[in-house]
């Protein structure tokens, strides 16, 4: 049970943020064009990447309404139901008409399916990563990397399906090319389902659900889990600030490049392969790095994993300005490397920081938090940064520089938890 436990967490994580992340290429290569065209160039990638922004803004209403359920009635039931959410909203994307059929209803609907998507991703890290720690009672950071792994594989196939149809010739693709990735999303969906619906609730949550069963005669008034978790904040913020820096730095090589990327000459085509290449180091450093950390403690690797991140960001612009193709996929490469340090022990120790009773919703909220501001608005930031210094990245690379600083400040101040008990 608990291979498949692990294995439901990957696949259902694969397809849930190949949807999620599916959006975001296409905000930086399709939607600008597609259904912002009455605004100028510049104009319609910041419209397009505000829709993204979107769909982050979601998150946290996301992370509040699955946390609140999975810490009440089940961590299974709630990623169940928020994989059948996301593939309906993404498969209605690849559906939409464009702005040259319904006008101001195009980006609209767009929109609206971006909110639905957010608010499906916004239970779906919490409840797989918590499946696959609770399952596993030693060597948490390992185990929950493996949800974390799929966030990479999602990263890994939206980039490569884009890259497989970006090769179609341009008119094809912007007519109708653009849609099947989308449309994709709706098998996939099946299986993940399939897979999800076989597993069995977390063993951690249902001893811990029959303590409070026993105990409900003589406390019937339990607070609710939000309630709880914003009783005593510290946790939370932590959480918040310990995935900020990784939050921003990954919307910068992982979505905002591609923009970047195409405006500063370089092919459709060998930007999306470049952070197709990214994210395979990203998935293939998952386990390697939450594992050392299960030795050395969240702390350490973390910690590191912060200060590489910032420095990679600054290596990675001055490689891309070279215009030297292979420096390109080097530079963005490198910055993968270092996201991979930072991020992977994350899953386990957010959850870590949180009693059972409270899991789901802290360490939900605290990620979806973390990601609304750190990943939703970033790209947006990085444009209005570029514009505003007439093409320069410096003023990109010191914002990342600042979230990662706060992420190292929030290191030093939680408690290291990797061998502490659930």
């Amino acid at each position: 049970m608990r291979r498949r436990v692990l294995l439901s967490s990957f696949v259902g994580s694969v397809i849930e943020w190949y949807d999620f992340y599916l959006f975001g290429v296409a905000s930086a290569a399709v939607f600008n064009v597609l259904f912002f065209p009455a605004f100028s160039s510049a104009a319609g990638t910041l419209a397009a990447f505000a829709t993204l922004a979107a769909g982050f803004v979601a998150r946290p209403l996301g992370g509040i309404i699955w946390g609140h359920f999975g810490d009440k009635v089940g961590r299974k039931r709630m990623l169940v139901l928020s994989i059948v959410l996301m593939g309906v909203s993404t498969t209605i994307v690849g559906l939409l008409p464009t702005y040259s059929v319904i006008g101001i209803w195009a980006p609209i609907l767009l929109v609206l399916m971006r909110l639905v998507q957010g608010i499906s991703a916004g239970g779906e890290w919490g409840g797989a990563v918590l499946m696959s720690m609770e399952h596993a009672p030693k060597r948490r950071g390992l185990s929950s990397s493996v949800a974390q792994m799929g966030l990479y594989g999602g990263i890994l196939l939206a980039n490569g399906v884009f890259a497989l149809v970006s090769l179609m010739p341009e008119e094809s693709f912007l007519s109708w090319g653009w849609r099947i990735p989308f449309l994709s999303s709706a098998a996939l969906v099946i299986v993940g389902l399939w897979i999800r619906l076989g597993v069995e609730e977390s063993p951690v949550f249902q001893r811990d659900r029959q303590r409070e069963m026993q105990r409900a005669a003589d406390s019937p008034k339990r607070g609710l889990p939000l309630v709880e978790v914003l009783r005593r904040p510290r946790n939370l913020l932590l959480s918040i600030f310990l995935v900020l820096g990784p939050f921003a730095a990954s919307a910068v090589y992982g979505t905002w490049i591609v923009s970047y990327g195409i405006d500063d000459g370089f092919s459709r085509s060998d930007i999306l392969n470049a952070v197709l290449v990214a994210a395979a180091i990203g998935l293939i450093g998952q386990p390697l790095f939450a594992g050392l950390s299960d030795l050395w403690g969240r702390r350490v690797v973390v910690g590191v994993g912060a200060v590489l991140q910032a420095v990679s960001i600054f290596v990675m612009f001055s490689m891309m300005d070279t215009g030297d193709t292979t420096m390109m996929y080097l530079g963005i490469s490198l910055a993968a490397l270092a996201h991979a340090v930072v991020y992977s022990p994350l899953g386990a120790w957010l959850g870590e920081l949180f009693p059972t009773t409270q899991r789901y919703t802290g360490a939900s909220l605290g990620y979806q938090i973390a990601g609304t501001v750190g990943g939703g608005f970033t790209p947006l930031i990085c444009s209005s940064l570029l514009n505003a210094g007439n093409g320069s990245t410096v003023g990109i690379s010191l914002f990342i520089t600042a979230t990662c600083v706060l992420t190292l400040i929030a290191v030093f101040m939680a408690k290291e938890t990797h061998r502490s008990a659930l």
